[in-house]
């Protein structure tokens, strides 16, 4: 997706439309409660240094009543440059408050509730290192404990075109892909490592079983058949085993055994060390 306008230096986030890509709502310099949601799953989320455009513009004469209400949109994530890093599709976006912006001339600060499930609390500081250049290294992801694995997967999925942009394309078949079991020790360390041993710090390939085995038909910066070379596997299994079961990856039945079923469907040759 596009982003309209042309994003300066400082602005972080953009909003465009979902009903209508040519309607582009504005840019914001920072979106304050973005990833803390309420009770009820909205959220309030402050744009700081905001430009309003189109519908969210037209949504601030109308603060308090039903036409503050601005609909659907795609939240994109820029970089320092202005370039998508990724985006995520919010709902129910509703004009709360506007003021003048102490950022600078002309810009407001505009409060606005809106629901995303996807923007999961800890994905913040991920983000911030995608901008920064920061994923440059493998293992980034050892120190977060499980929610902050989802979170970083999360974000992994939503930049993973931004994160590829040097290598678009898939990697040929017959690679040999090396996975370092060291750090796995459930579901959510294991697609962590996996995406890292495809795709690179930072790399994506599944979040889920159903996530793995779609990334495996190809698109997702590897194309089977090819190796995974499986290292410290032994105890990275054990766990795995010994964290499986109903209300986990699987729902039911074993979590490993399926994995490697995936795998085997898809011609893809584990080799554990």
């Amino acid at each position: 997706m596009g982003v309209g306008g042309s994003a300066g230096e400082g602005r972080k986030y953009a909003l465009t439309s979902d009903e209508e890509e040519s309607d582009f709502w504005g840019f914001a310099e920072e979106a304050r409660g973005l990833f803390i949601p309420s009770e009820d799953g909205l959220r309030q989320v402050a744009l700081l240094g905001c430009s309003p455009q189109g519908t969210l513009l037209t949504c601030l004469g109308h603060l308090g009543g039903r036409r503050a209400s601005a609909g659907s949109a795609h939240l994109t994530f820029l970089d320092a440059e202005g370039v998508e890093m990724g985006s995520y599709f919010v709902s129910n976006v509703t004009a709360t408050a506007a003021e003048p912006s102490q950022r600078g001339e002309g810009l407001l600060d505009v409060t606005v509730r809106l629901w995303c499930e996807e923007l999961l609390p800890g994905s913040a500081g991920v983000w911030d290192a995608v901008r920064a250049g920061r994923l440059n290294r493998k293992g980034l992801w050892h120190s977060l404990d499980a929610e902050g694995q989802k979170a970083w997967l999360s974000v992994a999925l939503s930049s993973r075109q931004y994160q590829r942009r040097e290598r678009p394309e898939d990697a040929a078949p017959g690679q040999v892909f090396t996975l370092d079991g060291r750090q796995v020790v459930d579901a959510a360390s294991f697609y962590c490592a996996l995406g890292e041993a495809i795709n690179g710090p930072g790399g994506y390939f599944g979040r889920n079983l159903a996530a793995v085995d779609d990334c495996l038909r190809g698109g997702f910066g590897a194309r089977p058949p090819f190796t995974l070379e499986w290292q410290t596997s032994g105890i990275a299994t054990s766990r795995l085993v010994n964290n499986q079961g109903p209300g986990r990856d699987t729902g039911a039945g074993a979590f490993y055994e399926v994995l490697l079923e995936i795998f085997a469907d898809h011609d893809i040759d584990v080799v554990l060390r």
